[in-house]
């Protein structure tokens, strides 16, 4: 029996499956507690920054905060991208179709590969530039199908894509405190202290603590949420077990494949044609971009040793 155990801890699959489960129905049902409850985007905000403290206390047990001021630096810049996203996306899914925004928001590896040319100097691989395409084109039938040309709707598509630039840049500096050698349980820690920062501009956004909603209301936020919250700690925990360059794409193409059935499913609404073909172009784009961009930094990894071994020579 405990060698079983063990093999199941040391292996990445189990929670990059929970991860898809996870984030796949939370993506699907988020939105419930604003449409069916009028529950405002805000406090949804709230009840997510209060769960993150769950995963965040099980990340940090036996682990040591790095308190270098290089380790607080990127943890400001990847938590306030990343809760500063979450915000908006909570408002996004309050207006917009989830089955759309979810594959448009996995299109984020485009913006951290785009940063990583510019900002690193780095070569796009072939694979990497051929998901670009695929990216910009599912954008351009994103709005498409977006055929009721009121404000409202185009809202929507231009809040999906903030959520997707900022949290490119928010993978961009993760990998940056990486190889500053900061550890996932700082990185997390200071992700979760940014969401409670960012919760009093969210309450200023509902127009105060909206303490008079239902008890469905907010219930079902703190239910939602703690899936989304636990997922992100189960993709740390995924990455420390597997190769990036088979985790990446499977936990980055998957969630939002289940998130889309699952809403086609409950709400019982078929997407245009140029809406499927953007979901099928939006997650092909971001596997083949993230699939390119770990194997070439798992490439570098390995030979990196190699090449400084012949120069010591």
């Amino acid at each position: 029996m405990p060698t079983t155990i063990s093999r199941v801890g040391k292996s990445w699959i189990p929670y990059a499956g929970l991860l898809v489960l996870f984030w796949g129905v939370w993506g699907a049902f988020s939105a419930v507690p604003t449409s069916d409850y009028g529950y405002p985007d805000g406090m949804v905000y709230v009840v997510w920054s209060i769960t993150m403290i769950i995963p965040a206390v099980v990340a940090l047990r036996g682990a040591r905060v790095d308190r270098r001021p290089v380790a607080t630096f990127y943890g400001l810049l990847v938590g306030l991208t990343g809760a500063g996203g979450q915000l908006l996306l909570f408002k996004a899914l309050t207006i917009g179709p989830a089955y759309l925004i979810f594959p448009l928001i996995a299109l984020s590896p485009a913006i951290t590969v785009l940063m990583a040319m510019l900002l690193l100097r780095e070569r796009i691989p072939r694979l990497a530039l051929l998901g670009a395409v695929a990216a910009l084109v599912a954008v351009v039938l994103f709005s498409v199908s977006d055929g009721d040309g009121s404000a409202k709707g185009g809202l929507w598509l231009l809040l999906a894509i903030v959520v997707c630039v900022a949290w490119g840049v928010q993978a961009y500096f993760m990998r940056k405190a990486a190889t500053e050698g900061v550890n996932d349980a700082t990185t997390f820690l200071w992700m979760t202290i940014s969401g409670l920062l960012l919760a009093p501009v969210a309450i200023w956004m509902a127009g105060g603590l909206a303490l008079d909603a239902p008890w469905q209301a907010p219930t079902l936020a703190a239910v939602t949420q703690i899936l989304n919250a636990v997922g992100a700690l189960f993709l740390v925990m995924a990455f420390s077990r597997g190769k990036a360059s088979i985790v990446a794409p499977t936990t980055n193409a998957l969630a939002p494949v289940l998130t889309v059935i699952l809403s086609l499913i409950v709400y019982q609404k078929v997407p245009s044609f140029y809406a499927t073909i953007g979901i099928v172009l939006a997650i092909l784009g971001s596997t083949l971009m993230v699939y390119a961009d770990e194997k070439r930094g798992e490439a570098a990894a390995v030979s990196g040793p190699a090449n400084r071994d012949v120069a010591v020579s």
